[in-house]
């Protein structure tokens, strides 16, 4: 769902419970770069002197898993003659964040201009430069200090006032620009036993790939390459609801105190999940599972 609408996810487990493999394993399911993202792409690793002189094009969406120790600038870019950071790197690709609490509040508060503006400027007294910096965030974190809150196998050791200090090391403005809360629960002996194939990756991406150009043909004309691009305009145009839809939300809203950013960012959702449903419009059953993926928005 995350891949088909390019929309920034947040995983919540303990620790082992696969959070990292599942981030990491994102780019295997997201559709082919075209022409000009690889283009695009390209230019900036050229800037940044990562370009691979036997290979001129970055052909595949990039990975980026900077270290919960990396400074602002790192992040963002900068220098004495601006370069990109670890957001432009992750152009048209992913930008995953291992540990989020563990990242310094500043660092993390220097990521809410490029979610929201999808590019980055960093100004010098000489120059003033702008990257693109339009990139799928990936985040995962425990759910308190001790990591085992959420693990039945393992006693929690954490206060209450422990965790609840703990998840307020995210800003709630920040928590708002990420559209998906998903909580991992720990890997269980018998499924990693299990010989049962998995679905593969392949088949993930062919429906990842349905739902792509359904929103490719929906956008035609338009700035907006995907579902978690839009703004508010094409949200009231595409993001339509029902009599039921709208009473669905309405409730919602008022139970959980979402923001209004939040609605927007459910709407969205919804209609990724119509679209991987095949669905011309929403329906609540899409929206009731968008409302759902806002845990953090209960606690």
């Amino acid at each position: 769902m995350a891949a088909a609408g390019a929309h920034n996810v947040l995983l919540i487990g303990p620790p082992g419970s696969g959070k990292s493999l599942l981030a990491r394993r994102l780019p295997s399911i997201l559709p082919d770069m075209s022409l000009d993202e690889a283009i695009e792409t390209s230019k900036i690793h050229s800037i940044a002197g990562m370009l691979n002189r036997e290979r001129a094009l970055v052909a595949t969406r990039p990975f980026r898993a900077p270290h919960h120790s990396t400074s602002d600038a790192g992040l963002i870019g900068g220098g004495t003659i601006p370069g990109p950071g670890e957001v432009s790197l992750a152009h048209n690709g992913v930008l995953f964040l291992d540990e989020l609490p563990e990242f310094r509040r500043s660092v993390l508060e220097v990521l809410r201009q490029p979610l929201e503006d999808a590019q980055v400027t960093i100004a010098r007294a000489a120059i003033t430069l702008t990257f693109p910096a339009r990139f799928m965030l990936a985040a995962a974190m425990n759910p308190c200090p001790c990591g085992y809150l959420t693990d039945p196998q393992h006693t929690c050791v954490c206060s209450t006032q422990q965790t609840q200090r703990y998840k307020t090391r995210i800003s709630g403005p920040l928590l708002d620009r990420i559209d998906i809360h998903v909580d991992v629960p720990p890997v269980h002996y018998a499924d990693l036993a299990s010989t049962t194939p998995a679905e593969p990756s392949a088949a993930i991406r062919s429906r990842v790939n349905v739902a792509r150009a359904c929103q490719r043909a929906r956008f035609t004309g338009m700035a907006v390459p995907h579902n978690a691009a839009m703004g508010v305009r094409e949200i009231r145009r595409f993001c339509t609801l029902d009599s039921a839809g709208e009473r669905l939300l309405e409730q919602a809203m008022r139970h959980y105190g979402l923001s209004a950013r939040a609605h927007d960012r459910i709407r969205k959702v919804a209609r990724t999940i119509a679209d991987l449903a095949g669905a011309e419009t929403i329906a609540p059953e899409h929206l009731s599972e968008a409302i759902q993926y806002r845990t953090l928005d209960r606690v």
